[in-house]
């Protein structure tokens, strides 16, 4: 039935159906929200393992806070599919949440948004009045500009047969302060009735609040700043991390003196960013900004600077095996995690890779520790991947990439045992530096004098 004047109705009454494009990190938590929201969910995915999985309970990604809430077989509230046309015309509201990533050039990719917004168009009827938001990260204008041609290939017409929208995703993977039912967020559509209704809908789903913004195009410039002031904050604290070292001064140390004043947001260096939104969604902004001739000086520079941790810490650690002669040529450095962030086991995005390529281009061989990784996304050719402690190999030089809890509570001691140089790099500042000088490690810093 779409939107129409009974859908605050029937939204009250969980009367509704709601259709997920894409069952990925963002789009199944979201399906599952709506679930237990208690409305009819439909879920769609060109995946057909992911398909498989979710038909009979088992969770087809790596969070696992979604393994005990998956509904063990399918039924009338909960049906998946990779079809979008045996499911979406049963649905109300149509949520699509596909990647969005750049290509090697950093342009942004919209072929899945195109490719979801056909499938999703061609299976609508004239009059239904489907809802169909989407919820990708993207440049202002994208939704109306890559569907608004499609819906007139499908011969249907917005404002009657469909209703666009937009609400971008916040939450974050992993983290059960910041999941998709408890985050805020904003909503935008050209009819102010629609986007009051979608706004009352996903306030059902989260406990965060909703807002309704207007546009469309306020909507999706809101989540791009989101992720730019996050990218710049960083950039300014990765690039003291490279001046206040070569001044003799820990980073640390400024950063938490500076932090003793009320209105200074703190922030820490790191080995790089990571992750499906800080160093992708810039680049979608910086697209648009100069495509229409506006200036993106400031953005460009703190991608520039995040992008470029990696190999910077590749030249510290050139310095550091210099220092206690060691053969650059055939070292052998251990990474301390790979995925992106701690506690999950997504690899996409994280700095750990090019960090590996810095040092494979230096001569190093490089094995790297991470129980949690899936290996699907994992570069084998690039380095050895170790997923029980006790089958690291000898090496010369570990860098910390990844805070796991698996990583920080490894036995140290029976590390030390295992290196030919007890030299440890703590790339997220997280280690008990003391306790590992008592073990007979050798600690460097990020942001501190070598």
């Amino acid at each position: 039935m779409g939107w129409d004047d009974t859908f605050a109705g029937r939204l009250t009454n969980r009367d509704l159906t709601i259709g997920v494009i894409g069952l990925g990190y963002v789009g199944l938590p979201t399906a599952l929200g709506f679930l237990d929201a208690g409305f009819r969910v439909r879920g769609v995915d060109v995946t057909q393992r992911v398909i498989d999985d979710l038909s009979v309970g088992k969770n087809p990604g790596d969070d696992p806070q979604h393994d005990d809430i998956i509904p063990q077989s399918q039924g009338e509230n909960w049906l998946v599919s990779t079809n979008s046309v045996d499911l979406v015309p049963q649905c109300d509201v149509v949520l699509v949440t596909v990647p969005t990533p750049v290509t090697e050039e950093r342009l942004p990719d919209l072929s899945y948004v195109s490719a979801a917004g056909a499938a999703v168009f061609s299976s609508i009827s004239p009059d239904s009045g489907t809802v169909v938001v989407l919820e990708s990260t993207v440049y202002p204008g994208v939704t109306r500009e890559i569907w608004s041609p499609l819906l007139e290939q499908a011969g249907l017409v917005e404002g009657v047969d469909v209703h666009l929208a937009y609400c971008p995703e916040r939450f974050v993977p992993g983290d059960e302060e910041h999941g998709v039912r408890q985050v805020a967020r904003v909503v935008g559509a050209a009819n102010e009735n629609v986007g009051n209704d979608l706004r009352d809908l996903y306030d059902t789903l989260t406990s965060g609040g909703v807002t309704y913004v207007g546009a469309i195009e306020v909507a999706e410039a809101s989540k791009v700043v989101e992720n730019v002031q996050r990218d710049l904050n960083i950039a300014l604290v990765n690039e003291l991390a490279r001046i206040f070292p070569v001044l003799g001064i820990d980073v640390e140390d400024v950063l938490d003196a500076a932090a003793t004043k009320w209105n200074f947001h703190r922030y820490r260096p790191g080995v790089g960013v990571g992750g499906h939104c800080i160093p992708v969604d810039p680049y979608y902004l910086i697209q648009k900004a100069r495509n229409a001739g506006a200036p993106v000086e400031l953005i460009t520079s703190a991608r520039q600077v995040n992008s470029a941790m990696p190999s910077n810490v590749a030249a510290d650690i050139y310095e550091i095996l210099n220092r206690f002669d060691v053969e650059i040529e055939g070292s052998n450095v251990l990474l301390l995690g790979w995925s992106y962030k701690p506690g999950i086991g997504d690899p996409r995005e994280t700095p750990a890779e090019p960090l590996a390529e810095a040092l494979v281009e230096m001569g190093c061989l490089v094995q790297a520790f991470d129980p949690l990784v899936d290996d699907r996304f994992f570069p084998t050719k690039l380095a050895d991947l170790v997923r029980v402690e006790s089958e690291i190999q000898p090496f010369d030089l570990a860098i910390l990439v990844t805070a796991h809890d698996e990583v920080i509570g490894l036995d140290w001691g029976k590390l030390a045992e295992i290196a030919n140089q007890p030299l440890i790099y703590d790339g997220r500042r997280v280690l008990d530096v003391s306790s590992l000088e008592s073990l007979g490690w050798l600690v460097y810093l990020l942001g501190a004098p070598l």
